[in-house]
């Protein structure tokens, strides 16, 4: 097979890039090791950005976004017992953010290009990419029909942060950044109706809790565990009694309890790769890089290196220029180093560390969110990171 830009990894970063491609003119083939029904029901992230939202929206794939996504105008820091509205929109002028399941992105963005008639090619094994030095790089993978061979001219590594894309770079041609941190999250996903309309951020001394949601009958919630706790430590009851204690507030807040549907307990981790683009492979999404939860990134990071990358290729197709291709891991790790460092701001306000017994670090921790909710300009700086930096 021929294609001018061979995709690795159907998740919301690759098939964006696909969809961004298709409607520039340019071809595009998808390539994914898992099934359609996996990627389609993956629970992962689920806030979607300000400019996520309009880029989806713009090209034609926020149809069901816009009737069914839940907007947000704010979210609350809650410690100490009380509750701290952070005024997203008053604070950005007028930006929100919208719940919206990455699984739901997912599958808008299938319906699109199966509609468009796209090529994604589900359930490949054994997936390789070559020759990403040359003007003919390729990929491979076995399926059903044997060994096949798919030759572009440029490869995307949308494949997550195990796929096998970023391998391609040779050790000596990049730097990693790798931080791990000494906790978890327990996440569990309930059929019971949010106890809240906005997100709850809630620092507690037995660790930290953060209410979500993913529809007026789902409620997403997590808990801050050890990092290799067991799920069989966590019964129904024991869960719901420690989100209770973390979330309790001197006025008496009640949390909704019902059955738990899902549950997992996710290791927390910053990664960064540099370059992020060696050849004609370029990485995009948690291929190249990731931040820990708290600030509500991965996804919306991914978008934004797609959008950049298909900005690129098609300067490349259209105006025989390689400028911006050139400096497209440039470009991308500006906003990705400004997005790490929101999110490490992010965890190390309101999680509890080993050292939780230092009153030093706790005083601190207070004395920090106590500034954010009470000085406009620190309330500034949370809410337009937190809505997405324009311009980066």
């Amino acid at each position: 097979m021929r294609t001018q830009v061979g995709i690795v990894g159907a998740g919301p970063a690759g098939l964006m890039l696909s969809h961004l491609l298709h409607l520039a003119g340019i071809e595009s083939v998808v390539i994914e090791n898992r099934s359609r029904a996996y990627v389609e029901q993956r629970v992962r992230a689920g806030v979607l950005e300000n400019d996520t939202v309009e880029l989806m929206k713009s090209t034609g794939v926020g149809e069901r976004l816009v009737r069914e996504g839940l907007v947000h105008h704010g979210i609350e820091l809650r410690f100490n017992g009380e509750g701290h509205r952070i005024d997203l929109s008053g604070l950005t002028g007028g930006r929100t953010i919208s719940v919206y399941g990455q699984q739901e992105v997912v599958k808008d963005l299938v319906d699109r290009r199966l509609r468009d008639n796209g090529a994604i090619i589900y359930e490949a094994e054994d997936v390789r990419i070559d020759d990403i030095e040359t003007a003919t790089p390729r990929v491979s993978y076995t399926s059903v029909e044997g060994r096949q061979e798919l030759r572009c001219d440029f490869i995307a590594g949308c494949d997550g942060f195990h796929g096998i894309t970023r391998a391609a770079i040779p050790r000596s041609a990049r730097a990693v950044y790798d931080w791990n941190y000494p906790f978890g999250w327990l996440g569990i996903l309930a059929a019971v109706a949010p106890s809240t309309e906005e997100l709850i951020y809630a620092r507690h001394e037995q660790g930290f809790a953060l209410h979500s949601l993913r529809s007026p009958e789902l409620s997403r919630l997590y808990l801050q565990v050890e990092p290799d706790d067991d799920l069989a430590n966590w019964s129904d009851d024991r869960i719901w009694s420690e989100l209770a204690t973390r979330f309790a507030t001197r006025d008496g807040w009640t949390l909704h309890e019902g059955p738990i549907i899902e549950r997992a307990i996710t290791p927390m981790r910053s990664f960064v790769i540099d370059p992020m683009s060696y050849g004609r492979l370029f990485l995009a999404g948690d291929s190249a890089h990731i931040v820990p939860p708290t600030g509500a990134k991965g996804l919306n990071l991914a978008v934004h290196d797609v959008r950049r990358l298909a900005q690129a290729l098609e300067e490349h197709y259209t105006r025989h220029s390689d400028s911006l291709l050139d400096s497209y891991s440039k470009d991308c790790l500006r906003r990705v180093w400004q997005v790490q460092r929101f999110s490490w701001w992010m965890t190390s306000l309101l999680h509890r560390f080993d050292d939780a017994g230092d009153p030093h670090r706790d005083r601190l921790q207070r004395a920090e969110l106590e500034y954010v909710t009470s000085s406009r300009a620190a309330a500034t700086v949370l809410a337009e990171n937190y809505v997405g930096l324009p311009g980066i």
